[in-house]
């Protein structure tokens, strides 16, 4: 009696400690930039596995109606992060946005010039006198002039057409000769399955400075630094197992929404992606920052210079 008594007790307190432990756990709402793909690996994983709850956080995931609100929503109170790339964060800094850095997911570009890789355009000086599909005006200048500018070539000497998002088609079909956004993990995968080979020139190896191409970003004056560093290190916890398990980790991503996730384009796309996410998500490295914040000065994309140490905090 007195033993059945004592496992009785016992059972009771390792119920209201777990009672306790879901209580205390940190709501957090995120939002995505785009759909759920395999840029958002880590995330899924860390989800799917149950690394955010070990940290003690229960994350909601949500994917955006616009993929241009997520940032402002953060911006505003109206969710605690968002997915958001390095280059939109410090342009959304320097017209005076409340936002900070949080962790990084991609640590590396995806985006790139891409053409068909049929011998007609073998190298950036080939594109003289051609047309270039962009989905979004606005940093072309920037981007592309650059690119151009290493192969003695300037804007002026192309003609830029905005083609939306239909930039896989439109090269396909040879509406343009190039396309700028086409990601290294994703055009290049659909154009392959459609019978095109691309050709990518990344504007990294074309005096474009680097950067990482997704980041979180939080509030800037309403933010749980605890809360955030447990994030990073569910991320990295996922990440981890994402590099030492890709094909399991691949069946578990699949398996959070198998009716979108489970086809060839982004089982091929997630192989690509796999050495682009950050290994450390809550490491800085501000210089890095600062360089491409400096770049997009020059080229007159932004007006203001925001050091970086002002909106990449570190969470050590």
């Amino acid at each position: 009696m007195k033993k059945t008594s004592f496992l009785t007790a016992a059972a009771v307190i390792a119920a209201t400690f777990s009672l306790n432990v879901a209580a205390a756990e940190k709501k957090m709402t995120l939002m995505l930039d785009w759909f759920v793909n395999p840029n958002h690996g880590p995330i899924v994983i860390a989800h799917e596995r149950g690394y955010f709850k070990e940290q003690g956080l229960e994350i909601a995931i949500q994917e955006p109606a616009d993929p241009s609100t997520p940032a402002k929503l953060v911006a505003a109170g109206r969710v605690d992060l968002a997915v958001s790339y390095q280059p939109s964060l410090t342009t959304d800094v320097a017209a005076g946005l409340p936002l900070i850095r949080a962790a990084t997911l991609i640590a590396t570009p995806l985006n790139t010039l891409m053409v068909l890789d049929n011998g007609k355009n073998d190298s950036l000086a080939d594109l003289k006198g051609k047309k270039i599909g962009i989905a979004i005006s606005g940093n072309e200048e920037a981007t592309i002039g650059t690119m151009l500018g290493k192969e003695g070539l300037t804007l002026s000497d192309v003609e830029t057409i905005n083609v939306g998002w239909a930039l896989s088609s439109s090269l396909a079909s040879g509406q343009v000769d190039a396309i700028w956004g086409g990601l290294r993990n994703f055009e290049t995968n659909q154009l392959a399955l459609e019978g095109f080979k691309a050709k990518a020139f990344f504007p990294e190896e074309h005096g474009v400075p680097t950067y990482d191409e997704l980041v979180f970003v939080a509030n800037a004056n309403k933010h749980d630094k605890e809360a955030l560093k447990a994030f990073a290190k569910a991320l990295e916890q996922a990440t981890t197992y994402i590099v030492n398990h890709p094909e399991a980790s691949w069946n578990e991503f699949v398996a959070y929404s198998p009716d979108t996730l489970d086809n060839e384009l982004n089982a091929r796309a997630w192989n690509d992606t796999l050495t682009r996410f950050a290994l450390r998500p809550s490491a800085v490295d501000l210089k890095r920052y600062d360089d491409y914040a400096e770049f997009m000065y020059n080229k007159g994309i932004i007006k203001s210079l925001p050091k970086a140490a002002t909106y990449v905090p570190s969470f050590d």
